[in-house]
């Protein structure tokens, strides 16, 4: 197949056409992405800064936290800008970046929310092995290999959409640049493409779901036997990530299971994924976690001590 592309840069057609709800909506994600940014990076300095964070489960929410920030920053400041601009076009190449973007940042995250089901498994299930399985080498080593994961896997989205001949309509029905929207504005069959896509994507968002799902089923089966104030103490602990995972991946697996058929319908979902979640996940958290609310106490004590001692 001979790569034909007459496109330079596309339009994206954002969240709405009406001017008034751009206005409203302009209003209502920058407050959104300011909360995604200072939240989530509230949670990695709190986490880095204090001497009680120290275990595996700090570690890995440092590094959610941070995957939050970059994932929201390549959809949001351009979702953003648009909905007060009236020619919302991206080039062929910033679109394809924010196509790697979504899918390595998106991609990671949910290898470190399923790290993150590991470390509860482990920590309530092998308690006693917890301190020899999760080493600090063996946690960066699953942080390092989420990071390859998402590469992988966004390369091959990437790859194949840039082989795909663009030669006629440029509007994208969408808020970003996605494989789907990609997929339906390039002039020829992409059926084999569109397989692979829901393959690569979709058995990635299932197949982690799936491997949540049972290790949550393992951890509820083993708490049987405890104590209720056991039960209890290492439910909070899971609490927090079991929301997260189903705001998350509810939406995300809608998405990419399937062959899209409605981008109107996409779009709308993928403002959870993209946008909600990342927002939430510092709430969740710091409101659900005594530890994290501790240090964040703590660390802005310190701070505001030295701003008097400075004066």
């Amino acid at each position: 197949m001979e790569n034909i592309n007459n496109v330079t840069e596309f339009i994206l057609l954002g969240l709405s056409q009406n001017q008034k709800v751009q206005k409203i909506c302009f209003v209502l994600f920058l407050f959104f992405y300011i909360i995604i940014v200072v939240g989530n990076m509230l949670i990695v300095i709190t986490i880095i800064s204090s001497c009680h964070l120290t275990s595996p489960m700090y570690f890995f929410l440092s590094y959610l936290s941070f995957v939050d920030i970059c994932y929201s920053s390549v959809t949001a400041p351009k979702m953003i800008v648009d909905l007060l601009t009236e020619k919302k076009t991206i080039s062929f190449v910033g679109c394809i970046a924010q196509l790697f973007g979504v899918h390595f940042f998106g991609c990671t995250e949910i290898f470190i929310l399923t790290v993150m089901a590991y470390d509860r498994y482990i920590a309530i299930c092998k308690p006693l092995h917890y301190t020899t399985i999760m080493t600090r080498r063996r946690c960066g080593q699953m942080v390092v290999a989420s990071w390859l994961g998402g590469f992988m896997h966004s390369i091959i989205q990437t790859v194949l959409t840039t082989q795909l001949p663009f030669c006629g309509p440029n509007k994208i029905d969408h808020y970003f640049c996605d494989v789907h929207p990609l997929l339906q504005l390039a002039c020829t069959d992409t059926y084999v493409v569109g397989i692979i896509v829901v393959a690569n994507s979709g058995m990635i968002a299932l197949g982690s779901f799936f491997l949540l799902v049972v290790s949550y089923i393992v951890i509820l089966v083993s708490l049987r036997s405890r104590s209720s104030e056991g039960r209890l103490k290492a439910l909070s602990t899971c609490g927090s990530h079991i929301t997260v995972v189903v705001l998350f991946f509810g939406p995300c697996t809608f998405t990419y299971i399937r062959p899209s058929s409605n981008l109107s319908e996409d779009k709308s979902v993928a403002v959870f994924y993209t946008i909600i979640t990342p927002m939430l996940n510092p709430l969740i958290y710091t409101l659900r976690n005594e530890e994290v609310k501790s240090a964040m106490r703590k660390l802005w004590s310190r701070k505001a001590g030295d701003t008097k001692g400075d004066i």
